[in-house]
């Protein structure tokens, strides 16, 4: 193995706001390349899954999405009231593969020691519970070993069924909000893509009375939601401008931009994305357009707090989980009463709470 470790400066990225730490290894001699991004680690070590992707442009793509996706952990964690900051891992994947090998996984492993316990990470999107096995093998730093610590099983659904639980509550504290009901009888929802998380959000949505649209690039997952749910099917183009009361962003990110925001019929935006605002200023214009938007970092926090939950049963995880529609609760209010829009409120409370971390941090050095 010839792992290179360096340290890069990204202070000058578009995307770099005041992160403690980017780390990036690599091996050429087996393709691999990944970036670590610690954003704020103010609440506690950084927890925040890798991500295996090969469809980075370049390396400006791949440090964008590893520093915006770190800073989200961080304001996830923080908003969620867990004790942990916001890391996240990319491993720039090899062009036309969709997983990484066992000795990059490897590799992984001995860049996160590398870091020396200050960031755990495990499953995101283009890796699973196998690969951390493998990288387990050379580290502590990945969640199956604590889990393995711990000496318990995870609990049954794992991260996406918490995840899914956390979008459906949130969807019907912004339904409540801004429609006036509290079930999800009637409403209709779009929801875009039917992986691990949208596919239960579907079954919960449709238990509770809700009519689905929904699309997915895999053909069979549709016709499957198209039979069980008696789902309304259109294509990944069509989705996004459904005449519909709730927009669900189950996918990839950025899908609220410039190009996107004039064809936007719904009246709320919540659903399991990262980034589903193409920039920060999307989130104003939403809010002068009078839709409502949950931030996907509150909403979507299920999983990480199943992750960070090792060895409590699933009820106290889902009480945690439910806390979630209380949150959003009080992040819509105070739009309301503030006049701002629900990104900045969700971001004010995440600052106040960060500083305040900083203060207690502060007092207790003065007082050694």
């Amino acid at each position: 193995m010839a792992l290179d470790i360096s340290y890069p400066d990204l202070s000058d990225h578009p995307s770099f706001d005041n992160h403690e730490m980017v780390l990036c290894a690599q091996d050429s001699d087996i393709d691999f390349k990944v970036y670590i991004a610690l954003h704020n680690t103010g609440h506690g070590p950084g927890r925040g899954g890798c991500r295996y992707w090969s469809g980075y442009a370049d390396d400006m793509a791949a440090q964008r999405d590893v520093l915006r996706l770190s800073r989200g952990m961080t304001f996830k964690n923080t908003l969620a009231n867990l004790p942990y900051g916001g890391g996240k891992t990319v491993i720039v994947g090899t062009p036309g593969t969709r997983a990484p090998t066992p000795e990059i996984m490897r590799a992984l492993g001995h860049a996160l020691n590398a870091l020396d316990g200050r960031y755990e990470t495990g499953e995101d999107v283009g890796t699973c519970t196998s690969d951390f096995v493998i990288a387990g093998e050379v580290t502590e730093h990945v969640r199956v070993r604590a889990v393995a610590r711990a000496g318990v099983q995870d609990l049954p659904g794992g991260p996406a069924l918490y995840t899914a639980h956390g979008i459906y509550v949130g969807m019907k504290a912004a339904v409540a909000h801004k429609l006036g009901q509290n079930d999800m009888t009637g409403v209709r929802v779009a929801v875009k893509g039917l992986g691990n998380v949208a596919y239960p959000l579907c079954q919960f949505l449709h238990a509770d009375g809700a009519h689905l649209v929904v699309t997915d690039l895999d053909q069979e997952k549709v016709s499957r939601a198209v039979a069980e749910f008696g789902a309304q099917a259109v294509s990944p183009d069509e989705i996004i401008a459904q005449d519909v009361d709730v927009y669900s962003p189950c996918a990839l990110g950025g899908d609220i931009n410039d190009e996107s925001m004039d064809s936007i019929k719904a009246k709320i935006i919540a659903g399991a994305a990262n980034n589903q605002l193409a920039l920060r200023r999307h989130a104003q214009d939403l809010h002068e357009r009078g839709i409502l938007y949950a931030p996907d970092y509150a909403i979507n926090a299920g999983g990480v707090i199943n992750v960070v939950s090792v060895g409590q049963s699933h009820e106290q995880v889902m009480a945690q989980v439910l806390n979630i529609g209380t949150t959003l609760e009080q992040v819509f209010a105070r739009s309301d009463a503030e006049d701002k829009n629900t990104s900045i409120v969700a971001d004010t409370i995440v600052m106040e709470r960060l500083a305040e971390a900083e203060n207690v941090s502060a007092d207790l050095d003065e007082a050694c």
